[in-house]
């Protein structure tokens, strides 16, 4: 989660600004820089990638009015003053505002040098933190993002934790929009590097030599770190490990072995792979000493044709989230249009019915269309959804996950209360209960 820190500088002097925009470029920061306090806060937004250096005497916006301004934005945000009054009780009342140190003109470049780098340093801990947090939030764990009942999602969920647990280095594979990323964000967040460097690089997105330099590096001055040393000490993510050249599976082998027969290595590593060519496998396709390295344990996602009534239970949150999103209501969903989605094959899995859920939202709030239609459209991303379904169900089960998604999504609507889904659903008490027992519902999952 490393990222390359901004420096923006604010003073109405334009030597000043220029001389240390200057400086710090030369010392390997990104600097961008301003006249004006006003004409900075269009550019500052909360989650700034980088600190804040600004003069106090300004005209129009001064440089404390500035720094209130900046705290109400973001509090974490680190912001260097600097005065040319030697006025102590204004660098008082500025560190006591939120300022993370104070600059007096002139000034030691070298030092200030230094207290930049303390301050950026400070600033990516805080920004990490947060996305760290990101990804852990939802509904309290990262892991509940994996929304299921299914036999084969609940056995997901298992592995996840077992596999996480474990600390060695892991093959995730899976068909295309199964949600490989998220569950490699899972085994870190479950893991014992939690909170530690994650790091992800696609290996279909560079040639050869460049996937190497982002890779491995070497590390000079203006260019990103390189993602190994990002991810060190950590986890290190490599999706579409099967694009890989030859040179460039030697050279990660060489940095596996680099870390010896210590377990756990140094850094974790996760191979994704999207490989579904009928006829190929991964094994073929990787040098076997590497293929065994990664795969020592490996997690298969389910596609989302094999999950039965979840897909009726991930369609419904969706759908709600994007009738919030666009001030709508969510879609009703027929008895007949949950038995199509259940048969349906979805080529596309998860984030194709995330696309049609979207979709579904957007023709409700215009008042037109049907879920059915984005079912049996012939647009390239929908085409012939329905037009090889499964295996067949009994009536039962197609009932039966028609109930258990209309009580769930009614509960999601209504935020838990129960008043309001007996009165929906004209539901008896003891009845919405024993159904929600049934089906696994728990009324403390919608509070």
């Amino acid at each position: 989660m490393t990222r390359t820190m901004k420096i923006a500088i604010i003073d109405d002097e334009r030597d000043m600004r220029q001389s240390i925009s200057q400086w710090l470029s030369l010392s390997g920061f990104e600097t961008e820089t301003f006249a004006e306090a006003g004409e900075a806060l269009n550019a500052l937004s909360p989650d700034y990638p980088g600190i804040v250096i600004t003069d106090i005497r300004m005209p129009g916006m001064d440089g404390m009015q500035f720094l209130r301004r900046l705290m109400s934005i973001d509090s974490g945000l680190p912001v260097i003053m600097i005065t040319g009054h030697g006025d102590v009780a204004m660098a008082v009342e500025a560190m006591q505002t939120g300022a993370f140190d104070f600059l007096e003109k002139p000034f030691d470049p070298d030092k200030m040098t230094e207290l930049v780098a303390r301050a950026a340093h400070r600033r990516r801990l805080t920004l990490d933190s947060r996305a760290l947090r990101r990804d852990l939030s939802g509904s309290a764990s990262i892991m509940e993002r994996l929304i299921g009942a299914s036999p084969e999602i609940k056995r997901l969920r298992e592995d996840i934790l077992d596999i996480g647990q474990a600390d060695g280095h892991v093959l995730i594979e899976g068909e295309t929009g199964t949600g490989k990323s998220l569950v490699s964000h899972a085994l870190h967040a479950v893991g014992p590097r939690a909170g530690r460097a994650f790091a992800l690089l696609s290996c279909t997105a560079h040639e050869e030599d460049a996937l190497l330099r982002a890779l491995f590096g070497p590390r000079r001055r203006g260019r990103s770190v390189p993602v190994a040393e990002k991810a060190r000490g950590g986890t290190l993510v490599l999706e579409d490990i099967e694009t890989l050249g030859m040179a460039a599976q030697a050279r990660l082998l060489n940095y596996i072995d680099a870390q010896g027969a210590v377990v756990p290595a140094e850094t974790r590593i996760i191979a994704v792979s999207n490989l579904q060519e009928p006829g190929r496998r991964l094994k073929d396709m990787l040098r076997p000493d590497l293929y065994y390295r990664l795969s020592a344990m490996r997690i298969t996602i389910p596609p989302l044709r094999n999950r039965g009534e979840d897909i009726l239970m991930l369609f419904a949150r969706m759908a709600a989230r994007f009738a919030e999103e666009y001030g709508c209501e969510a879609p009703a969903m027929s008895a007949e249009e949950a038995a199509r989605m259940m048969r349906a094959p979805w080529p596309g899995n998860v984030r194709q019915l995330m696309h049609v859920a979207e979709q579904a939202v957007l023709q409700k709030r215009r008042g037109a269309g049907t879920i059915s239609s984005l079912l049996i459209g012939d647009r390239d991303d929908t085409a012939g959804v329905v037009a090889t379904g499964g295996g067949g169900k009994p009536l039962k089960a197609h009932v039966e996950a028609f109930e258990r998604m209309l009580i769930d999504s009614t509960m999601q609507r209504h935020r838990g209360s129960i008043a309001r889904v007996m009165e929906e659903l004209r539901l008896p008490r003891r009845t919405l209960n024993e159904k929600m027992a049934k089906y696994g519902l728990h009324r403390a999952d919608y509070l």
